[in-house]
């Protein structure tokens, strides 16, 4: 079973998950025991299927840090708060969280873009 951790602990992903928004980013952050990383990608993988289906989902992308590290980065665009809260809160996907190795922790945060002159749109 994945254990979660806030990634910023004034407003973690339990109050974003309130929140009205959309477009949105989901960051996930993944730290695992370096013999547990195979178990790691395999659970990631079944869960990206799941959320592939989901309405509102738009794309994802899995990251392994660079060198000897264990820390894999993801990122899923949503259409919305609302469509990746009811993914997230879907009883299979929780469910499958329990496929995750017990070393995984997981720091998932959702963004928002951010328009900044002469940089990037939002």
């Amino acid at each position: 079973m994945v254990n979660f951790k806030p990634l910023d602990e004034n407003y973690p992903i339990e109050k974003q998950l309130g929140d009205d928004a959309g477009p949105v980013v989901l960051v996930n952050l993944f730290t695992v025991n370096p013999e547990d990383q195979d178990a790691l990608v395999e659970a990631w993988q079944n869960d990206a299927l799941f959320m592939k289906k989901q309405p509102g989902y738009i794309s994802t992308q899995l990251h392994k840090a660079v060198g000897a590290s264990s820390m894999y980065l993801n990122y899923a665009i949503w259409e919305s708060v609302s469509h990746f809260r009811s993914a997230f809160s879907n009883p299979e996907f929780q469910n499958a969280l329990s496929h995750y190795p017990s070393s995984a922790v997981t720091a998932p945060h959702l963004f928002e873009k951010v328009a900044v002159a002469d940089c990037c749109t939002a």
